[in-house]
Formats: structure tokens, sequence, C-alpha cells
């Protein structure tokens, strides 16, 4: 989608695969984040992943470049596993890119990576098994890095998704080869959250979820930053609880109250944020999808019930503020969208998000694997927002303002 007009795209300060004018015979050690859901029968049953990374393999295929990926699926804790086998992706990788060989790395260890390297040629792909499979992976030890690196003349690191791990096949390896650039995914997402967290021009951030404590420093990060701070989900009652307002049997971190006042206190002294909490809310007499439900004011949850979405008047407050905001920052539910009764907030606002970037009016970052998920479970294409990042974890540390290994070692501009 493109980005309003007067958007600032923001320039990527890393160096990329674009960068290296041939790529004929370089063996690109890539890192992928091929962590996709799979049924009990291994089958995959969401290739997005793969998906995205689609880009990057073919610019690397098509330059001619010997492709060997890396990647981890679950946590099978430094075990072979077949539960945890990368064969299904293989396999997958080949129906999407019927044109080039895909060769897999079944037996899993350094001493076969070198004979299958052999028979690799220009243009084709080799995937090797797990690296979770190797308990130097999460531990990132040198001399399992070193191997890796031994695969490869270019570390290409599109996994922005493990970013945020400093592991041997995410961080470690770039230690041993010369040259480390970024994969057209992994630009992609530094460009789109760096172009929100640093626009000059108004940001509404959207922070939903269900815990505080998962996003506290996310708020911190974002409180000097944005126009309009918008909370939702479950986090909402600790705030409301900090205000001194009952709260019934929501959920509510007593341990981040405090911060939460300090949160409130610092927005309302604040000349250039307003911090948004909802005027009303869907409440239940229990948490279930057949629960009895009422809608009430804010501060007038009768006891013994909870809050599980956002009222009708805190949606058409918040679609009055996305009308006029040119950028927006999108993370975590803003109610319990997995039961009909409570997914009318975070599909309405969805859907006006989407809206809205169809016709040009904001450039839309979403983040989150929850947010993702909601998109998906409402008929909404990754395609109906600016940018969708594939990073959950990834995407939270980068708007906390942290530093990820896994960009950190890449070559600069």
């Amino acid at each position: 989608m493109p980005a309003p007009a007067g958007a600032k795209k923001m320039k990527n300060q890393y160096k990329t695969i674009r960068d290296i004018k041939d790529w004929s015979g370089k063996r690109a050690l890539l890192r992928e984040d091929f962590n996709t859901p799979q049924d009990k029968s291994g089958n995959i049953t969401d290739d997005s992943r793969i998906q995205a990374a689609l880009p990057t393999l073919k610019f690397l295929t098509d330059a001619k470049a010997k492709v060997i990926i890396m990647s981890h699926l679950g946590r099978p804790k430094g075990k072979v596993s077949a539960e945890f086998s990368l064969k299904p992706v293989a396999e997958r990788l080949q129906k999407v890119m019927p044109g080039v060989k895909v060769h897999f790395q079944s037996e899993a260890g350094p001493d076969t990576w070198a004979s299958q390297l052999e028979s690799l040629a220009d243009g084709e792909i080799l995937l090797l098994e797990n690296m979770r499979f190797f308990v130097g992976e999460e531990a990132n030890d040198p001399d399992f890095a070193k191997q890796l690196a031994a695969l490869g003349d270019v570390f290409v690191n599109d996994a922005f998704g493990t970013a945020h791990r400093a592991h041997a096949s995410t961080e470690g390896v770039g230690h041993h080869l010369p040259v480390k650039v970024a994969g057209l995914l992994m630009e992609a997402e530094i460009e789109a959250l760096s172009s929100v967290l640093n626009t000059d021009e108004p940001l509404t951030a959207i922070i939903g979820g269900s815990k505080v404590s998962t996003k506290i420093t996310v708020l911190e990060n974002l409180l000097d930053k944005v126009r309009y701070l918008v909370i939702g989900g479950g986090m909402v009652f600790t705030f409301l609880k900090a205000e001194g307002i009952e709260t019934g049997t929501s959920l509510v971190e007593d341990d981040y109250v405090d911060l939460a006042a300090k949160l409130l206190k610092k927005a309302k002294a604040s000349s250039t944020v307003t911090l948004i909490l909802p005027d009303d809310l869907v409440v239940a007499d229990k948490f279930d999808a057949d629960a009895d439900t009422q809608t009430v004011d804010a501060d007038l949850i009768p006891d013994g019930w909870m809050g599980l979405d956002i009222g009708p008047n805190s949606i058409r407050r918040l679609q009055a503020i996305l009308e006029k905001s040119p950028h927006v920052l999108w993370n975590g539910p803003l109610g319990v969208f997995e039961m009909p009764k409570f997914a009318k907030g975070t599909k309405a606002i969805a859907k006006t998000i989407a809206d809205l970037t169809a016709k040009g009016r904001c450039e839309s970052v979403l983040g989150g694997g929850d947010t993702v998920a909601a998109i998906e479970q409402l008929g909404l294409a990754h395609a109906d927002f600016t940018h969708v990042s594939t990073g959950g974890g990834a995407s939270l540390e980068y708007l906390e303002g942290k530093t990820l290994p896994g960009i950190a070692i890449l070559d600069k501009q």
C-alpha cells in the first residue's frame, strides 16, 4: 500500500543484498525465520513466513548465488526430533519456487553440510536442518558459529522474527564472515518500524494485549514519540485501577499499578501526547464465549463482572482519531478477539485502519503475533496494511528502543 502524501521514508542504515553487485558463484549463508505452524501430520498450516522470504530468495537465486538457508522450528532443546524437522518447509519451498532446485540436508551436522555444498549449483538452494537441533545454537557457541560461517562467503540475515536473539545462526556467525548484509524482508521491517518511530508527522499508537508487564517499556518509549497513545486489551484495567476505578474481576496486574499511574501522570503533564483509555466497555459475567454481557461506562464495571472488549463509544472515538492520523502503529488486540462477542472493537478498528490505508490516507504498521492472528481471523490480508511485521518479540523490542543483536551485527552503509 502507498504511504500517505508527505510521509517520510527512513533510509536503511544497514547494507543489504542489493549492495553486492556480483553474486554469481558466491555462497549466501542466509538466516530465515521458517518457524511455520504445522498440524500433527507435519503439514504446514500457515506459510506466510515462507511467502515473506520469497523476494530475498528470488533475488539471490536470480543473481546466481548459492543459497544456504539456516532456520529453526519450535523448541527441540538441542535434540534431533522428527516433529521439528524442516523437511516440510523444504517441500513447500520447492512448490513456491518451481523454477529453482531446492535441496534439503536431512542429516544434521557439520560433517554432512560440506559434502552437500559440493553439489550445489549457482542459483540453487540448500536448506539446512533445524538449527535448534544443536546445543550450540541457542548458546551462541563460538565454535558452532564458526562451523556455520565456513559454509558461506556472505552472511545474509533476513530473519527479523529472531533478530532479538543472540544465537549462533542469527548473530554469532556474523563474527566469522567479512560481509554481513540484510535481506529484503529485514530491510522492509527496519524501514517500516523506523519510519513510524521517527516521523515528523502525528503518530497514533494503539497498544493492546493482555498484560502491561509485556508492554511497559514500549509504552515508556512511545510516550515521547506519539500524538495519541491508545491503550486497549487487558492492559486497560491496570490503568483504570491506577486512576482509582473499580475493575470488577477484570485482569489487573497489581505490581504494575504504580507504573501505570506514573505513565498517566507523565502523559497528563505533557503538551504533545494524549493517552487514551476506553470510555465504555463490553463486560461479561465470566470468561466464556457464551457469557452474559452488557455495555457499561468504563468507570461503572459491576462487581463480579470483567471487561473483555472496548465499547461502541470507544470505537467511535478511536475511529475519529484515526481519521486524522497520517501514521498508525498498532500492536496488540483491543479485546478477546478469539470470542466473537468480544471481537467487535478489534474488528472495527482493523477495518478502519485498512480502509484509510487503501485510500492512501495513512501509513499503517502492525506488529505482534496476536495482532496478526486477529486480522487474519477477521478475514483481512497483510496487503491491506502498509506493513505487517513478521516479528512478535522482535518488533516489541525494536519499539522499546533496544538494540537487536541480529541487526547490530550487520554492516552499515
